[in-house]
């Protein structure tokens, strides 16, 4: 039977796998400098926005996410989905009149912070328990919605004097949830799991509307936690010999699905509209969350403790995230500050190749050039990234040749994957000090191409992630 009650296992596995779905929820939620009033800060909701099917006719965003993994189940099994959203809420600032009314302003300056009007995001979950063989043929559908609502909430200044309030307003949501499952054809017992996410929404724009007004009426940064109680899933990007096929049948629309959890656990999987890699994590070394996209800790740690007094009552006054980010950059000691500037990951013996041994050269050809850096291309002449080759399938691979390029699954980032089959031109072929091959290219109808190319800013690929282009 299909309940919205999870057992205290599913709710301790799922809370493994909850800091990383809060870093998808409030990705991008407000970017440095952390003030209203910044530019990049006036455009907001970038991930996972499901808006109303009515607005899909008028923009180039969805009304749904489509989910398909690999699970194989066992007998009794009992699936639990957790769907999480923010709900856009709108917060406008009132000012205590002297009839003792309250008058809409643009900012209400305090002591301590400077309100402003700001579109908050109220986090919102939609969680389903059912059993697995409940999902075969029509599956389950769950309708879920959630009111349109306002809530004021007073200012007080310095002395516990009220002098004006917020006024927060939101738009109803509504939204269906269907799980279905069908098995897989051969021995195994797999099975194909499908997880929809949409907006079901009967908001209809008027004339002149704009993006705005449809936030307010949709599922923003939607993404999905599933968990097995008997049983594990299929990790798409690495399944087993015998379910390639089938994993690369998979059809996953506006979001992609990884296993979640500690490495190893095949228990969790986390489907969000960010492309993340099997069994994602938070950086140990991170003091807490700066919710700017793509956020290097040390960065923004560093120029938001250089913001000045008057934009950090700013920030503050945004939004209640905003002004924790500045207590942390704050009160953050030295020693934390320290750990962001780098960490080893893990150590290997590099047993082969052979790491090449650098030869110092001077102008004249000699050697021991001690004022020449190690790491600085000129200290090594056994080396010319414009002229070096490499071989590939009995091939000479140098600058300029043309390639197809194979990147694999285990060795690159998850965007290179989209490069799959895609022309490249090769730029250089470069060394490393532990002896390692990396081929820079530029890809074929890339418009940026010429302006890499002058930069020196290639896309890089080892040899066994390129096919030579035969003539």
């Amino acid at each position: 039977m299909t309940t919205t009650t999870f057992t205290s296992a599913a709710e301790a596995r799922l809370a493994v796998a909850r800091q990383v779905a809060d870093a998808v929820l409030f990705e991008g939620y407000v970017l440095y400098p952390y003030r209203a009033s910044a530019a990049k800060n006036r455009l907001r909701w970038q991930f996972g926005v499901l808006v109303p099917p009515s607005w899909t006719a008028t923009a180039a965003e969805h009304e749904f996410q489509h989910t398909e993994v690999l699970m194989e189940p066992r007998r009794g099994a009992t699936l639990s989905v957790e769907v999480r959203f923010l709900h856009a809420q709108r917060r406008t600032v009132q000012r205590v009149l002297p009839d003792g009314g309250f008058g809409t302003v643009g900012e209400l300056r305090l002591e301590d912070r400077v309100v402003v009007p700001w579109d908050e995001g109220r986090e919102e979950r939609v969680r389903v328990a059912v059993p697995v063989g409940e999902l075969a043929g029509a599956g389950t559908v769950v309708p879920f919605g959630r009111p349109a609502g306002e809530e004021t909430e007073p200012v007080t200044d310095a002395s516990g004097t009220v002098v004006g309030r917020m006024v927060r307003r939101r738009e109803a949501v509504a939204g269906a949830l269907r799980l279905s499952a069908v098995p897989l054809d051969g021995p195994y017992a797999a099975q194909r799991l499908s997880v929809v996410v949409e907006n079901t929404g009967e908001w209809r724009p008027e004339e002149g509307a704009g993006r705005d007004a449809a936030l307010s009426r949709s599922l923003v940064a939607t993404h999905t936690l599933l968990h097995l109680d008997a049983g594990h899933f299929l990790s798409l990007t690495d399944p087993p010999e015998w379910a390639r096929g089938a994993a690369a049948a998979c059809r996953n629309l506006h979001t992609w699905p990884v296993r979640a959890g500690e490495p190893g656990s095949r228990d969790l999987v986390l489907s969000s509209p960010i492309i993340l890699e099997d069994h994602p994590a938070i950086a140990p070394e991170s003091p807490g969350a700066l919710y700017d996209a793509t956020e290097i800790d040390e960065i923004l740690a560093l120029r938001t403790a250089a913001l000045t007094d008057e934009e950090k009552r700013e920030a503050r006054g945004t939004d209640d995230r905003a002004a924790a980010v500045i207590d942390l950059t704050e009160s953050m000691p030295a020693e934390v500050l320290e750990r962001l500037h780098g960490a080893v990951r893990g150590l290997r013996e590099v047993t082969a190749p052979t790491p090449r041994t650098p030869v110092f050269a001077d102008a004249d050809g000699g050697i021991a050039r001690p004022d020449v850096p190690w790491w600085d291309p000129g200290a090594d002449a056994s080396v010319d990234p414009a002229h070096d080759d490499v071989l590939v399938d009995g091939q000479r691979v140098r600058a300029g040749s043309r390639v197809v390029l194979r990147p694999r699954l285990r060795h690159t980032d998850a965007q290179d994957l989209f490069l799959a089959g895609r022309r490249a031109l090769v730029e250089a072929v470069l060394h490393d000090v532990d002896g390692g091959v990396h081929i820079a290219v530029t890809v074929d109808d890339d418009p940026g191409a010429d302006i890499r190319r002058e930069q020196g800013r290639y896309l890089y690929f080892q040899p066994d992630e390129i096919d030579v282009e035969t003539p």
